[in-house]
């Protein structure tokens, strides 16, 4: 399906502002020779674009990210996860990367749930561990469970409670988006990020100033319905947040997480709202618990000879 036959907003400005996110996407991506670009996976969100780490006999990871981030953002934390495991990167339609540059129109967290279900069995043949971050965690949480997931490890989660906002998050917005330049995108990644990774020049800096200027940003999405957040209630669910999050900080986390999904929340010290680009190893070792206590392990001993 093409873009032209996606109905919604288009994420980009023009064509040339579009060339140039793309451009600078596949350059990053270039950098990682193990990383094999998968074929363009057609869907109901238009083409769709994913990419894939060889790894060790664990169960894949599904990474999907958060709003105006990607696969070529995410590459670096997640190949430290390729040696236990295959690690598949999607870039999410309707974002800044490869993917369909059309944002879902009408009910986007449906219309992401039917597109996270239509595309899993195109990326993994046995059970996956989701690894979703933020806007990612509500598109996981807005699918079905099914035997292909063998389980989530929702980092920073949209979908389970409305994204706190405050006074200091509008001063340093604001100004970004509307001019945007690298200081602007510093205060605003500053804030975003754990004390210890608070950079006079943040390295994510670049990246959000050209997507501040050649993208219409879109923000964090509501809370999912009851009935699609109970769905998962008794599977092999990790809510993770970090302790300086200041989207997702875990006040607003803990009573949905034991309401919804019947879980504790686990809490990252010193982390902020970008906890899998700071403390990758950590996010590594949930995605091996949650590998180990998943819902297909027992069926995978029954099933062997």
């Amino acid at each position: 399906m093409s873009e032209t036959t996606v109905h919604g907003a288009r994420v980009y400005r023009s064509e040339s502002a579009e060339r140039r996110i793309r451009g600078w996407c596949e350059d990053r991506l270039s950098e990682y020779p193990d990383l094999r670009s998968l074929p363009e996976i057609p869907t109901s969100l238009g083409p769709t674009r994913a990419f894939r780490f060889n790894g060790g006999r664990g169960a894949p990871v599904v990474v999907l990210s958060g709003t105006n981030f990607n696969s070529a953002l995410s590459a670096s934390p997640a190949s430290d996860m390729s040696e236990e495991r295959d690690v598949v990167l999607v870039d999410l339609p309707g974002q800044p990367g490869l993917s369909c540059g059309v944002r879902p129109k009408g009910h986007r967290a449906r219309a992401y749930g039917a597109w996270f279900d239509e595309v899993l069995p195109t990326l993994v043949d046995r059970p996956a561990i989701v690894l979703g971050h933020s806007l990612g965690a509500a598109v996981a949480l807005a699918g079905t469970p099914s035997a292909l997931v063998k389980g989530l490890v929702l980092v920073g989660p949209a979908g389970l409670t409305h994204a706190a906002t405050s006074p200091e998050l509008m001063r340093v917005a604001l100004p970004w988006m509307v001019g945007p330049r690298d200081d602007k995108s510093s205060r605003l990644l500053n804030l975003m990020s754990g004390p210890d990774f608070r950079h006079p020049v943040h390295p994510f800096a670049g990246w959000m100033t050209m997507v501040g200027r050649e993208c219409r940003t879109s923000l964090a999405p509501g809370p999912l319905s009851t009935e699609a957040l109970l769905a998962w209630q008794g599977h092999n669910v990790a809510v993770v947040t970090g302790e300086d999050d200041t989207f997702f900080p875990p006040s607003r986390l803990h009573a949905p997480a034991r309401r919804f999904l019947d879980t504790e929340l686990c809490v990252l010290p010193g982390a902020g709202h970008l906890a899998p680009y700071e403390f990758p190893e950590e996010v590594r070792e949930l995605v091996t618990h949650a590998d180990g206590r998943g819902d297909g392990i027992a069926q995978d001993e029954a099933a062997a000879p």
